[in-house]
């Protein structure tokens, strides 16, 4: 058990939270939510040890073993992956090392041979004799080949290396498994198996995520950081969520009902205070208005942006024709018709051939076989996933949104950016310093401003908050028009698209379905296959 008492954690003025009391359990996995900037990973950083906190304390049950999802990509680049998964029970990699250097030894000693059995018995008691089994078991279901195991690290590929690091977290069956972003970059093969695998994991699981589905195939609690708190609640995200909405909407509804006695009470003072006959009616509701408080809600962390995209104009019935367009090296030939309505979202085994086909249609890259023409009553808005060139430029953010409107006046400009939470001052500093959610918000705007009737966005929920992935997926299904997009948010993909198009080397493949079927229907496995 993971015991967390009194913690505080101030950085000047700046409180993150303050006397949070937490017991993380066995058998639980504890997903850990707030706004950007809420300190969710300050948090798993103070129960790593990695920081400290201001005051408070962090108790963990002697004996137990905790293991961490690392995120540094280059400290384990010539180690090979097979040591590198096993190094995440750092006791076993070192008995390892000793047993090793040991019987390397020329001027083996009976001493040495007394050691040695003491080493063997201790390695044998931590399972070491199945380690690399074990170890090789994790890789495989990551989808790391065999012949990748006895690389070194540096050798693979960006995928491949979070992979590796994943799979040590997940080695030698820890007792406390923090895990921050562990879904990051993983293909859905490989989510749907860590999801399956948590849920089934017996130990202490305390988790970080901002993908929605995830967090609901595993959680079992849900540690909430907001207004200076961390509270913990039983149930998944979305019961969390629906929870918190009911109760946010109770809470203003009883502070209407107070808002409007106090009202009518007030009105009856003002109008008989000063008449004689009414004078002791006007003092009794006096002295009850004086009573009425408002329970008011604090300020919450999370801010939801307004996300609506409003097309300027209908769209006709031809909205986007494709033949045989392909990119030899990244994807096979794709036959589509895009009809009104229609909300495709792109999977496929290559992130890079689906940003290579979006950006195609977004008209940005343009060496590319085959044809696609979009219909005359069509506008289109494209959303990259890699934005920073937009922002190369010490232009504000008002004049940098005013580039792409034909509405010049900065009071309707800076109503979009409100929209997308920048208030006040913050409309005023340079593109250069924004972060990469804001640089999302921004490319957001832009989009709305356009007014478009057809949408084609390549993963749009990249740094963004799981509020501004729900206002996102509650716009998009709104959203009238039509759209072609590709997500790694499992529930935005599965609450949006009705049609899936797959990419694939060989050949690609389009149906009419929801997400959830196309994966798991049985008769589309091997034509999916074949398409790689």
């Amino acid at each position: 058990m993971v015991s967390v008492q009194n913690l505080s954690l101030q950085y000047g003025k700046r409180i993150l939270f303050d006397e949070v009391n937490l017991n993380f359990t066995p058998g639980n996995c504890y997903g850990v939510i707030g706004a950007n900037g809420a300190g969710k990973s300050t948090f798993m950083k103070i129960l790593s040890g990695e920081i400290d906190p201001t005051k408070g304390r962090v108790d963990i049950l002697p004996g137990m073993r905790m293991s961490v999802l690392k995120q540094d990509h280059f400290a384990f680049n010539h180690v090979t992956v097979m040591d590198t998964v096993i190094m995440g029970n750092k006791r076993l990699y070192s008995l390892i090392q000793e047993k090793n250097a040991l019987y390397a030894k020329s001027d083996f000693s009976d001493a040495d041979g007394i050691k040695a059995s003491e080493l063997e018995s201790e390695f044998a008691e931590l399972n070491g004799w199945d380690a690399e089994t074990q170890a090789a078991q994790l890789l495989t279901h990551m989808g790391i080949a065999p012949d990748l195991h006895t690389l070194e690290l540096h050798l693979l590929s960006g995928k491949e290396k979070v992979k590796t690091l994943l799979a040590q977290a997940l080695f030698g069956n820890p007792d406390i498994l923090l895990l921050d972003e562990p879904t990051n970059d993983l293909d859905q093969e490989t989510i749907t198996w860590l999801e399956n695998f948590l849920a089934d994991f017996t130990n202490t699981v305390v988790v970080i995520s901002h993908d929605r589905h995830f967090l609901d195939a595993v959680c079992t609690h849900v540690c909430d950081i907001d207004y200076g708190k961390i509270h913990a609640y039983s149930g998944n995200y979305s019961f969390w969520y629906h929870m918190s909405q009911l109760q946010l909407r109770q809470r203003s509804e009883q502070n209407k009902k107070i808002e409007d006695k106090r009202k009518e009470l007030q009105d009856f003072v003002s109008r008989f205070s000063a008449n004689a006959s009414k004078s002791r009616q006007a003092t009794s509701r006096k002295k009850l208005l004086e009573k009425l408080t408002i329970d008011e809600i604090p300020a919450s962390t999370r801010r939801y942006p307004g996300i609506i995209f409003k097309p300027e104009r209908e769209a006709g019935d031809q909205i986007l024709l494709i033949e045989k367009l392909s990119i030899p090296e990244y994807f096979a030939p794709i036959d589509l018709n895009l009809e009104r309505g229609d909300k495709v979202a792109v999977i496929g085994k290559q992130q890079l051939a689906i940003s290579m086909f979006l950006s195609v249609l977004g008209n940005v890259h343009t060496d590319f076989k085959g044809t696609f023409q979009f219909g005359t009553t069509i506008s289109m808005a494209y959303l990259p996933n890699h934005n920073e060139s937009y922002f190369e430029t010490n232009l504000n953010l008002i004049d940098w949104l005013r580039q792409f409107s034909k509405e010049k006046d900065e009071t309707y400009i800076r109503g979009f950016l409100g929209k997308m939470l920048f208030s006040g001052e913050e409309v005023l500093k340079s593109c250069r310093v924004l972060s990469g959610g804001e640089r999302v918000r921004c490319m957001l705007s832009r989009m709305m401003l356009l007014n478009p009737n057809v949408l084609i966005m390549d993963e749009p929920t990249n740094h963004l908050d799981l509020e501004s992935i729900t206002a996102l997926n509650d716009a998009l299904i709104e959203f009238p028009g039509s759209i072609l997009f590709t997500s790694h948010d499992h529930q935005l993909t599965q609450t949006v698209a009705n049609r899936i198009l797959e990419l694939g080397k060989h050949k690609c493949m389009d149906k009419r379905t929801t997400y959830d079927t196309y994966l798991t229907n049985e008769s589309w496995k091997a034509q999916r296959l074949a398409l790689h």
